[in-house]
């Protein structure tokens, strides 16, 4: 009978080593700032720059759907950008953006593609395959 109350402690432990597991290989998010940037081309790291603004209709679609592919296992090593396009505007010049809801992409230092306004998970994909090639 010990055993049947020790199996459900054991499947938990395993459930949430394995939940844990998973999570580990979520896309690195964070703010952008010059040194985070420049130290993911360095490292040669897939890089998505986000530029987004909180009051856009568009960027709150893209959300989810970036959410959803930074956590699959295919972009793991993903590290995401955010730019705020209100805020941060040195940064919104110098990624040649004229507009929030813009997504580059970059394997390392080599820009690999640009988006404006797009909220097909599909396309969307597409563009974040593109930073690991």
């Amino acid at each position: 009978m010990r055993f049947l109350g020790f199996l459900p402690a054991a499947l938990l432990a395993g459930f949430l080593s394995l939940h844990g597991a998973a999570s580990a290989r979520a896309a690195t998010v964070e703010q952008f700032t010059e040194q985070a940037f420049k130290a993911a081309q360095a490292d040669g790291q897939p890089i998505l720059v986000d530029i987004s603004a909180p009051w856009c209709p568009t960027c709150a679609q893209q959300k989810p759907i970036i959410d959803r592919l930074a956590a699959t296992p295919a972009f793991a090593k993903l590290v995401i950008l955010h730019v705020d396009f209100d805020t941060q505007k040195d940064v919104v010049r110098a990624m040649g953006a004229r507009m929030q809801s813009t997504l580059i992409v970059f394997h390392g230092k080599t820009r690999e593609g640009t988006s404006v306004g797009d909220t097909n998970p599909d396309s969307i994909k597409a563009l974040l395959d593109k930073s690991r090639s």
